[in-house]
């Protein structure tokens, strides 16, 4: 996951001058992060620059690492802490910049050396995906709450995204992605019951729909609907992306009320999951083609799993709550109540308890099965 939420960047002026900036070869664009935030303050304006950079190249760089690494190799990247990002660097190109006398704040690409990137994971023995599949479109899209009592038609309820949930895909670095993504808006000829029978039943139908509509057969629906009595955003992924049908959803929790930083979250977690999916293919992990994301197999309801998780510190909770959300084969996550030490979270997981069990497992983590649920905390 990248390190922003999409970051607060005030952007001045574009700046078009680079800095030693090598544009990736076609068959690389995966080794290039784009529209990447820094931000730094020191003792004058040039040192608070080359700080910003260099914290940025080497943030980055930890970006480009899970980009390229499944999930399940994640453990092997403990062995890659050390090293240092400007030793891979090929360039970096200034999207926007603005500075004071003791700050500086910024948007750059950076462009990674593919070769010496592929050779260093080789050598670590850290499984990896760099081939990009084929370009998906994606469609964000609103869904308003029906109101109480009825009165409004279920599929009125789809509208064309507006506000952070569409300017937040356009800032995405959706083009270098293994997944690479062009975000397009809800066409007036789509019918929204076609998006309402996708996302509340997952039927066929809509497919065909959105590909004659679209031009493509990979079309995937985006939907938001924020639900203020819940204090949640509920996203749904629906449609077809390189690797099979999708249906996907997932809730996340508004925070302080910022609805926007919340869609950010989800937007970024939902690109995740694409790649995930696709590097689950590449390496043979992909079973079956079920339209809760194909991961189960059978094709069946996956399982509710209800985890109780023990941190010492918020450091730590938000350390294992992203290693928990990076599974590409955990869907319907739900977080309840949190407080200094522990929180309860609802997910869905193909096989269940044991099975996540033994997925967590190897991310580092220890799930044990406590009462009617499962106890997670840090292994190491």
């Amino acid at each position: 996951m990248q390190r922003r939420i999409l970051g607060l960047v005030c952007a001045a002026a574009t700046v078009l001058a680079t800095s030693g900036f090598v544009h990736a070869a076609p068959g690389d664009k995966a080794f290039t992060i784009a529209n990447y935030p820094v931000d730094a303050t020191a003792k004058d304006a040039v040192a608070a620059k080359d700080k910003a950079i260099a914290d940025g190249q080497q943030a980055a760089f930890r970006s480009l690492l899970k980009r390229l690494v499944p999930v399940t190799g994640y453990q092997g990247l403990e062995r890659l802490k050390a090293v240092k990002a400007a030793d891979y660097v090929d360039g970096f190109a200034i999207r926007s910049e603005q500075n004071s006398g003791t700050r500086y704040i910024a948007s750059l690409d950076f462009n990674f050396d593919a070769n010496s990137v592929r050779q260093l994971l080789q050598q670590q023995g850290v499984a990896f995906v760099d081939k990009q599949a084929e370009p998906v479109i994606l469609v964000p899209v609103l869904r308003q709450s029906p109101p109480t009592g009825g009165g409004k038609a279920a599929g009125a309820e789809f509208s064309v995204a507006t506000g952070p949930w569409s300017t937040t895909w356009s800032d995405l670095d959706v083009a270098n992605s293994l997944t690479p993504l062009t975000v397009t808006p809800l066409k007036p000829s789509v019918h929204s019951d076609a998006i309402a029978s996708r996302v509340a039943a997952g039927q066929d139908g809509p497919e065909r729909i959105l590909a004659t509509e679209y031009g493509s057969e990979k079309v995937v629906v985006a939907v938001a609907e924020v639900d203020k009595a819940a204090g949640r955003v509920h996203i749904t992924l629906a449609g077809q992306d390189g690797v099979a049908p999708i249906l996907w959803k997932r809730s996340y929790r508004i925070t302080d009320n910022d609805v926007a930083y919340t869609m950010e979250l989800a937007a970024v977690i939902s690109l995740g999951v694409l790649e995930g999916r696709w590097k689950a293919m590449q390496n043979g992990e992909f079973s079956g083609t079920a339209a809760g994301g194909g991961f189960d197999g059978g094709g069946g309801p996956m399982p509710d799993v209800l985890l109780d998780v023990q941190f010492r510190s918020m450091t730590e909770w938000n350390e294992i709550r992203g290693r928990i959300l990076d599974l590409p084969t955990v869907d319907d996550v739900r977080v309840g109540n949190v407080s200094a030490s522990s929180a309860q979270v609802m997910v869905k997981f193909p096989g269940g308890g044991p099975a996540l069990a033994g997925e967590l497992g190897r991310q580092g983590l220890q799930m044990q099965q406590s009462g009617s649920g499962w106890q997670v905390r840090g292994g190491y």
